[in-house]
């Protein structure tokens, strides 16, 4: 069987730094810091739980990020 290949390395970066945020500009800034996968969301969105390195969920509503968590 061959070897896993290694995790994604998460940024050390607060989501907290994003929250009140405007979209574009949290979602440049993440990329900027390194984020591979960047997931925009409404805050009601129904979403599945599964937990991937190196994502940053952005929560939107009204075009400010409301909400931000990793994976």
């Amino acid at each position: 069987m061959a070897p896993l290949p290694p995790r994604p390395q998460t940024p050390d970066d607060s989501p907290d730094a994003y929250v009140g945020l405007a979209a574009d500009d949290a979602e440049r800034r993440a990329r900027e810091r390194g984020w591979r996968t960047v997931r925009r969301l409404a805050p009601d969105a129904v979403i599945t739980m599964e937990y991937m390195a190196g994502r940053l969920n952005l929560a939107v509503k009204d075009d400010e990020v409301v909400r931000c968590w990793h994976g």
